[in-house]
């Protein structure tokens, strides 16, 4: 099976391929050499993820008012 590139993956993918790594590195098991590949790969997902959630975070907190424009949602605590 052919993994996708980590930029291809959605949230639920990139997710759950950074908690696959962790476990692996927390295992104890991995040679130093491929922990250190996982670690990067681990910190580009984590990047990734992090950009995905302040877009959708960013989508949701924006209104459209009747004329088109957009203006921000805040609730009132």
């Amino acid at each position: 099976m052919v993994e996708k590139a980590e930029k291809d993956l959605n949230f639920e993918e990139s997710l759950e391929k950074l908690e696959g790594i962790v476990k692996k590195l927390e295992s104890g098991e991995v040679p130093l050499d491929d922990a250190i590949k996982e670690f990067n790969e681990a910190m580009t997902l984590a990047k990734s993820c992090d950009t995905k959630l302040k877009n959708a975070e960013e989508s949701i907190t924006k209104l459209i008012k009747d004329n088109g424009d957009t203006e921000d949602f805040e609730v009132e605590e």
